[in-house]
């Protein structure tokens, strides 16, 4: 466990000032392990990620610890270990991690965990919930079930009206 200074240097204080801004505009995080990835292919994966309203920044765990821990969030510090880099999901926490899983498939970034709704997940539980839908798609699933009774009954209503239409011509 490092040990903490009493007091924090000016350039130190607004480094860990820009990771609370950070915090503090996201919704969700996951903390990955970015060893052995090139530039090129993280500025792929930054690129899909800006794609979903969400940031991939590689962070000073010390900073990032002391950020998480000003904010109030729950266990980072089994997460902060290491090489860390973390994804700000502003919007939809589970297609951010089915991005994540799917470039993990092609290289070497690996899951150390996450924050979702101030929720500490391990990796199991982030896979899990890689596999949910989307909100959007949540949205539109639950539209066409609203739309679905309508639709049936109108279709029968014309079907009845047509039937009385052609048993009153013949």
């Amino acid at each position: 466990m490092a040990l903490r200074a009493k007091k924090i240097q000016p350039s130190k204080a607004e480094a860990i000032a820009a990771i609370e801004a950070k915090i503090q505009n996201s919704q969700d995080y996951i903390f990955t392990d970015y060893r052995g990835l090139t530039v090129e292919q993280i500025t792929t994966l930054r690129g899909q990620l800006r794609a979903k309203n969400a940031e991939y920044h590689v962070i000073k765990n010390n900073f990032a610890r002391l950020a998480f821990e000003k904010l109030q969030f729950p266990g980072v510090g089994d997460a902060l270990a290491g090489p860390t880099a973390v994804a700000f999901a502003k919007t939809d926490a589970n297609e951010v991690a089915k991005i994540i899983l799917d470039f993990a498939k092609e290289t070497t970034v690996k899951l150390k965990g996450a924050i979702v709704e101030k929720e500490f997940l391990n990796e199991k539980a982030i896979v899990e919930l890689s596999r949910l839908p989307g909100r959007n798609q949540l949205i539109a699933m639950f539209m066409a079930g609203l739309k679905s009774p309508i639709q049936k009954l109108t279709y029968t209503l014309v079907a009845l009206q047509e039937k009385l239409a052609a048993g009153a011509g013949a």
